[in-house]
């Protein structure tokens, strides 16, 4: 055997030395995921009787609030750091308006959801209107049918204030309009939240793995799509100017949206800011997983902590994902 084979070398480099136990590779791993790293995403349901599975997404609901109130328990149980709530009205219109009334579905949530937990999870609000309006954008869309930029910041502004005073602890502004973070700022301080976070969808791209969601939260666009507004799939300079303004008008954290098929933006997103930094493992990813699994082309308990493992690795500091209480008991069993 050469020296160039290992042979007798003492100094030749062996990997496998650092990999042979269980423990060995615990004690050197780079990159943990820890139950606080998660958050999960929660659909709650307004004139329901009985949770409704999402046919498209295996495991997941649309909730109940009395549902949504005992998984909001058991998730502070398994440890995880929080959730978004994304909420369904019974009935939309075109301006939204369900998204900011006192007995919106969301904020109904929040306040029951916060009176039963108060600090002990950290409850996100997802701040967008395309699950309210009747015809499915995130924005109020002009005679012409276009996305409409300032007047929706005016909707947003109301939005932020109606779920800061329900209850909410960090305000997560979703639409991708351009000056949103800015408008949502201005609008918590002059209502006495100051001191109330946003976590900014900053580089939210308009993806094809966002089918499962749109079920869920039953926000499908009636015309057209959403790529005038959110970000193209090919540009990645875009998103650090995205973070860039979100952070200059008052953003307090940034997300990346989709997290596997971006982790290339979500490393670049980290390397560039001073921030926490979220990545959200969307409806399509977790799909993929299920799907695959149930067809036993995955081990798929392996294949869920090893995605969110690669996502922490990319950078992001919290991962919001549908397996955020599964994911926490298999980490700590």
């Amino acid at each position: 055997m050469t020296p160039a084979q290992g042979g007798s070398n003492p100094g030749f480099a062996r990997g496998r030395r650092l990999r042979s136990t269980p423990a060995l590779r615990r004690l050197t791993a780079q990159t943990r995921v820890a139950p606080a790293d998660l958050v999960l995403p929660v659909f709650v349901k307004e004139g329901i009787s009985e949770p409704v599975p999402i046919g498209s997404m295996p495991g997941v609901v649309q909730h109940t609030t009395d549902s949504l109130r005992k998984a909001a328990h058991e998730a502070a149980e398994a440890g995880i750091g929080g959730l978004v709530l994304f909420g369904i009205p019974a009935e939309k219109d075109e301006a939204g308006s369900q998204a900011d009334a006192a007995d919106g579905i969301v904020n109904v949530a929040l306040r029951e959801l916060r009176a039963d937990l108060g600090d002990e999870l950290v409850l996100i609000a997802d701040l967008c209107l395309c699950e309210y309006t009747s015809h499915g954008h995130c924005g109020l869309v002009t005679p012409a049918g276009v996305v409409d930029n300032d007047p929706t910041l005016d909707r947003y502004a109301s939005v932020a204030i109606a779920q800061a005073e329900a209850g909410a602890h960090v305000i997560a502004p979703s639409g991708m309009m351009d000056g949103q973070v800015a408008a949502i700022r201005r609008a918590l301080d002059s209502r006495a939240f100051t001191e109330t976070p946003i976590l900014a969808y900053a580089a939210k791209y308009a993806s094809g793995f966002y089918g499962p969601f749109r079920e869920a939260a039953e926000g499908a666009p009636q015309f057209g799509d959403r790529s005038t507004y959110q970000m193209d799939p090919p540009n990645a300079d875009e998103a650090l100017r995205e973070v860039a303004q979100d952070l200059a008008e008052g953003a307090d954290a940034v997300m990346v949206k989709p997290a596997l098929p971006y982790l290339d933006i979500v490393t670049r997103v980290a390397d560039a800011v001073d921030v926490p930094v979220s990545a959200y493992q969307v409806s399509g990813e977790y799909a993929m997983v299920e799907a695959a699994a149930a067809n036993g082309w995955i081990d798929r308990e392996r294949a869920i902590l090893e995605t969110l493992t690669a996502i922490r690795r990319a950078g992001a500091g919290q991962v919001l994902t549908y397996w955020a209480v599964e994911a926490a008991r298999l980490l700590t069993r």
